[in-house]
């Protein structure tokens, strides 16, 4: 498609003006940070990866009836999204302890949590995304009480979805984290999930080796990070189950 107006750029995605009003082109780099940015690499086919993962988890999501902004992919590396007003939180559901909340509590990685906990982090790189509470949220006007009620909600919906989904293919959902975006029909609002869900925004584990198949295999050196993001697409049909030497997607 002819390439148009860039609206943003992150760390691994940009957004682009959509065909149609009130639309986006959502485009996934190959690009792969961590540590805040610190660290940075390329890594060939990670874009078109995330691209199919992201459309099989946003398609999967709103066959059980929770609304995204997904509308259709474009091609190997591009999706037609709808456009929102990004609540500036990243929404965290946690299932086992992994990444930071084991340096914060102490507790072992891998270590089964009580039940799913939801955790904020304000969407500042600057500050390094900084853990906030519902009382700043509030105070600060981010979202309103009703608005967390409904992310929460949201939340859980998604982890339930994507902890059978991974379960079915023997990996363990540690954690994820999503953004949520506001969409107006006239004078009424509703909350939608936006942003993407891939193995960048989830840790996933072998259930059988705890081998890990996310972006923590960058993060901690651990690897192959095209290898360990096309044996999650593998799993789930998104790629041929038969190894490859580069990642191949089925149309």
């Amino acid at each position: 498609m002819a390439r148009r107006k860039k609206i943003y750029e992150g760390k691994a995605k940009i957004l682009y003006e959509g065909p149609e009003p009130g639309t986006l082109v959502q485009y996934f780099k190959d690009d792969a940070t961590a540590f805040n940015a610190e660290k940075k690499a390329t890594i060939e086919g990670k874009g078109v990866l995330n691209n199919r993962l992201s459309e099989f988890f946003m398609t999967g999501l709103g066959q059980i009836g929770v609304p995204t902004h997904f509308i259709r992919r474009l091609n190997m590396r591009e999706q037609l999204v709808r456009a929102c007003e990004i609540i500036p939180l990243e929404v965290i559901v946690r299932n086992y302890a992994a990444g930071s909340i084991s340096e914060r509590l102490g507790i072992e990685e891998g270590t089964q949590l009580p039940r799913p906990i939801v955790e904020y982090c304000y969407k500042d790189d600057s500050l390094g995304d900084p853990l906030v509470t519902e009382e700043h949220i509030a105070a600060f006007g981010w979202a309103s009480q009703q608005d967390m009620d409904d992310m929460v909600s949201l939340a859980i919906r998604v982890n339930d979805f994507l902890s059978g989904v991974m379960l079915a293919v023997g990996i363990r959902l540690i954690d994820f984290k999503i953004e949520i975006g506001r969409v107006y029909d006239g004078d009424f609002m509703r909350l939608i999930v936006a942003d993407e869900i891939s193995p960048d925004s989830c840790r996933l584990w072998d259930i059988a080796t705890g081998q890990k198949l996310d972006k923590d295999v960058f993060r901690r050196d651990l690897g192959s990070l095209t290898d360990a993001y096309s044996e999650v697409a593998r799993r789930l049909g998104v790629l041929p189950k038969t190894p490859l030497s580069k990642p191949t997607l089925i149309n």
